[in-house]
């Protein structure tokens, strides 16, 4: 099967061919530029850019792999989560060209691609499923922090989620309190190589808490009453580097303990991450120090797939259509609100074959 996939959730614009499981192009267009001056993601702007960039990066992405949109089997797109007017660019430009192809076009949950992600290896790159095991897996991005049991594929349950600020934006809302330019989180994993972790005690939310959901506000309002009561601090450069190291580690310490202990309880023996802030160096080092620790087996994410891409979407939707793995009737819309729940083939994946 060879299949066309976007990915238009927040603000990367994706475009990405597979085939049997090999990753034939993914081609990214990215919006730091445009949002910089904002310091985050405008909506608006962001679903503009996304129609403008679409059409570019969906034909490199054929050019790229050599297969024009003709000899496609299937169309898949991003349904969510995400925010509304950008998932809608993709997802209508996915399903219009499935419709006009009349081929299989199926909406693919953002956070589950993720999940499968780490089992995505090699040069090209090919999603390898033979030595799958069950796993613990935590899923960090900018808006999200989800740690999710992973029975076998396509069996899953979130054991936690994000309460309030997610581990990416605490990294780019602290960032930016230390006037760091957007997006603040590789900036402070830059600064915090050459800073000292122990500088600041800053609090590290629920580490200690039986629960398995995460919450940043604590430790953001901290760094903020910190910089109130000493605006000096910001004026030494050295000092930033310090507050960069220390706020990484309370956010570091925090995902890595809730995740070994989480895997622990569950008895699992695998671990595994994804998501934009597993491309941390920090976070990917504390990990493997941990499971080594615990004789866990660890899989991460490629550093290229961790942030948004539409080859991740590709890869699920190609073992999704063949499993037949979709409720009647098919989903024809976003879902911008889409919460990843347990899932032996029972979400609404959106797969609409009316049109063949």
């Amino acid at each position: 099967m060879t299949l066309l996939a976007f990915e238009t959730s927040c603000d990367e614009t994706g475009a990405a061919v597979v085939r049997n499981g090999v990753i034939l192009s993914n081609v990214i267009a990215s919006q730091i530029a445009l949002h910089a001056d904002y310091g985050g993601v405008v909506p608006e702007l962001a679903a503009r850019e996304h129609l403008r960039n679409l059409p570019i990066v969906a034909h490199a992405a054929m050019e790229q792999a050599h297969v024009p949109a003709a000899q496609m089997d299937a169309l898949a797109a991003t349904r969510g989560p995400g925010l509304p007017t950008a998932l809608l660019v993709g997802f209508k430009a996915a399903q219009s060209l499935a419709f006009a192809l009349r081929k299989p076009f199926i909406g693919i949950h953002h956070h589950e691609a993720h999940l499968y992600s780490p089992w995505i290896r090699g040069n090209p790159p090919t999603a390898v499923f033979e030595d799958f095991q069950p796993n613990v897996s935590l899923v960090v991005s900018g808006g999200h922090t989800l740690l999710v049991r992973v029975d076998s594929e396509f069996r899953h349950r979130v054991l936690g989620s994000t309460l309030d600020d997610a581990a990416g934006e605490c990294f780019d809302k602290t960032g930016k309190l230390l006037g760091l330019p957007y997006p603040a989180g590789p900036q402070i994993a830059r600064l915090a190589a050459q800073g000292n972790p122990n500088a600041f005690d800053f609090p590290r939310p629920l580490i200690h808490d039986a629960a398995d959901d995460f919450s940043f506000s604590g430790l953001k309002t901290s760094v903020r009453y910190l910089l109130r009561d000493h605006p000096r601090l910001a004026e030494d450069r050295q000092i930033i580097r310090d507050l960069c190291a220390s706020i990484q580690a309370a956010i570091v310490d925090v995902l890595v303990a809730k995740t070994i202990r989480a895997a622990k309880r569950c008895g699992v023996r695998c671990v595994t991450a994804s998501g934009g802030v597993a491309c941390n160096r920090a976070l990917r080092r504390e990990l493997e120090r941990a499971c080594d620790r615990e004789a866990f087996v660890l899989r991460l994410a490629p550093n290229d797939l961790c942030a948004d891409n539409a080859a991740m979407i590709g890869l699920l939707a190609e073992r999704k259509i063949p499993a037949e793995a979709i409720p009647p009737p098919p989903a024809r819309d976003i879902a911008p609100g889409w919460e990843l729940t347990q899932s032996p083939a029972l979400n609404s994946n959106g797969i609409n074959r009316a049109a063949s």
